[in-house]
């Protein structure tokens, strides 16, 4: 079976690095760990008292992730990541201190929900800045923080927004000022400070090290640059942080030379996806290698190798068909048997999917 390798102590040691970072700039942060789904093993492996102990919250999408994130750490402070569901107002407050809203009805649900439970729920309204997603109007930002702050178990402790996401709309410095102006407008408006300006993500985390992030951005929520070491503002490495963070390995169940070009009347009744292929190779052959995962596992443009003479060539539901040339190393010796491993890096939508998949073996080293 093929199997998702996942190296501990490079994800352990690049969340303390970044708390490390993140202090000298005395900011807090909140980790995100929705590319693991709320997976326990991944819960009990890296979420250590020692790794955990300088974060803020941990924060997840999923209701399900957060049940597994309170299991694990009943005391762990936790943070809901995107707006709730009315539906699931009260379990929204059992499991998450903290969440993010833009929603006055769905507020005030949290708000019987608190109630009932005797709790005071922290929220952190999120602003639109442009990307299109979740946001309050800036023109309604005002009316809407004065109906939310006479809420009697609802706690406002921040603004935010979210960039980068769904367009890729820049964190520019502009972009974060208008955060911190906001901020201002609310402190003069309702003498009222609130604790966190929530701007940064891990396609921020470059505007600090440049100085160029307004003083008042005092929380981030970073996953991709605790488990990827990667800011995709550029896709580059983030300072020393490891990317050598996932491996994929997957194993050649057949290996054979075959023709270039189908042989056959092509239809539209194929559920695969292929690469193109040029009919004018319809005698050429080279050796294809079958391999044990499919479309249900993962996107095929979310896996990547480091072996240049690899060519994708077609995916179906459970198996991937790859192109190994001549199948020989530079010295003439054959470079790949049935029963190898071919080793694949998985981007971040790989490891969410890799996760996901019940068909897919998981291994912490």
């Amino acid at each position: 079976m093929a199997e998702l390798i996942i190296h501990t102590e490079e994800i352990k040691n690049n969340i303390k690095l970044l708390s490390r970072f993140f202090k000298e700039h005395n900011i807090e942060w909140s980790l995100i760990t929705k590319v693991f789904s709320g997976d326990i093993d991944f819960l009990k492996n890296i979420l250590t008292n020692d790794t955990i102990e300088d974060i803020g919250s941990i924060g997840d999408s999923r209701l399900t992730s957060l049940k597994n994130l309170k299991k694990v750490n009943p005391n762990m402070r936790t943070i809901y990541i995107k707006p709730p569901a009315i539906l699931y107002a009260d379990e929204v407050v059992k499991y998450a201190d903290i969440s993010l809203n833009t929603s006055y009805k769905t507020i005030k649900a949290l708000n019987t929900a608190a109630q009932k439970q005797n709790k005071t729920h922290k929220i952190i309204i999120m602003i639109e800045l442009g990307e299109l997603r979740e946001g309050v109007q800036r023109d309604d930002l005002i009316d809407f923080y004065e109906k939310t702050f006479n809420l009697s178990n609802i706690e406002v402790i921040g603004l935010g927004s979210n960039l980068g996401c769904m367009y890729g709309v820049e964190p520019t410095y502009d972009k974060l000022l208008q955060l911190t102006l906001y901020k201002e407008l609310i402190a003069e408006k309702f003498n009222k400070e609130l604790k966190y300006v929530s701007g940064g993500s891990s396609i921020t985390l470059p505007l600090i090290t440049q100085n160029i992030i307004p003083k008042d951005i005092n929380h981030f929520r970073i996953g991709e640059a605790a488990f990827f070491g990667t800011s995709p503002l550029e896709n580059k490495q983030f300072l020393n942080l490891s990317t050598n963070t996932f491996e994929f390995h997957a194993n050649i169940i057949e290996l054979d030379e075959k023709g270039l070009v189908p042989d056959g009347i092509i239809n539209d009744a194929n559920i695969g996806h292929t690469a193109d292929y040029n009919e004018k190779d319809i005698s050429e052959q080279s050796y294809k290698a079958i391999l044990d995962f499919g479309m249900l596992d993962v996107d095929r443009h979310d896996i990547d190798t480091n072996d240049k003479a690899i060519k994708f060539v077609g995916i179906t539901s459970d198996m991937t068909v790859i192109d190994i040339g001549t199948n020989k190393t530079p010295e003439g010796k054959t470079k790949y048997h049935v029963g190898d491993a071919i080793c694949l890096k998985p981007s971040y939508m790989g490891v969410a999917r890799l996760l996901n998949s019940k068909f897919i073996d998981k291994k912490f080293v």
